[in-house]
């Protein structure tokens, strides 16, 4: 008799929670799949960011996947030091593992680096060219008009002098710093180093490690000679080989 009267009461509660209770079990259901896929999609945007922004991983090749708050790297980098750094990087609040899979590569980003010369190289032909043009459009008018060759020819040097220091003016920070990275991978003395640029302004800040004295005022040395540099502040530290 208890139980029958115990088994009544459950088929009471079901009958009255009725449909609605069903419903609003599958609405929490949503809602929470829906707060994991949203919160999955803010913290992949937030660590790509944060890599894209970091000095030495900018220019590595690093793809990013999160899904239910576990972090994937993927892609290559020039050091192991960069690897771990990019495992820091993506261990932000919110994300339970990160599966690092990068592949070290010393020549990781140099691509990068070889586009951006090339882009830097057609520029200056083009205005070279430009150049050229603008001279042989002096030299015409002068012909024809049989005075003032003087004046055209000032004008026109004065206009290529514009145009060399427009084209200087076009080098950017972030051509600097890549332009360095890829110099010191193929600089004799600073194997083994780990060294960070961060250029502001065209004022190159230099971190990180190198193994001798010799491989921090070669590094120095190399920022100071680039095209664009206009200042070289050299806080590297003498450490142990990597």
């Amino acid at each position: 008799m208890y139980s029958n009267a115990l088994t009544l009461c459950v088929l009471t509660g079901v009958l009255a929670l009725g449909p609605g209770a069903t419903s609003v079990t599958y609405a929490q259901a949503n809602s929470t799949a829906s707060t994991t896929a949203t919160s999955d999609s803010a913290l992949h945007d937030r660590i790509h960011e944060a890599i894209e922004n970091d000095a030495t991983l900018k220019n590595q090749d690093i793809d990013v996947d999160v899904t239910n708050h576990v972090v994937t790297l993927t892609g290559t980098v020039q050091t192991a030091s960069r690897k771990s750094r990019a495992e820091r990087i993506a261990k932000v609040a919110g994300i339970s593992r990160v599966d690092n899979q990068l592949r070290i590569d010393p020549n990781a980003g140099k691509n990068i680096a070889e586009k951006t010369g090339e882009a830097t190289k057609s520029a200056a032909k083009t205005t070279g060219h430009a150049v050229g043009t603008a001279g042989e459009k002096t030299k015409d008018a002068a012909v024809a008009t049989g005075e003032k060759t003087k004046d055209v020819a000032v004008a026109a040097g004065e206009k290529t002098k514009d145009a060399a220091v427009a084209t200087g003016d076009n080098i950017t920070d972030g051509y600097i710093t890549t332009s360095l990275h890829a110099k010191f991978v193929d600089e004799a003395t600073l194997k083994g180093s780990d060294i960070s640029v961060d250029t502001n302004n065209h004022v190159v800040t230099l971190k990180g490690t190198v193994v001798s004295a010799a491989g921090k005022a070669r590094a120095e040395e190399i920022a100071r000679t680039t095209k664009g540099v206009n200042r070289v502040i050299n806080q590297i530290v003498i450490g142990p080989k990597k």
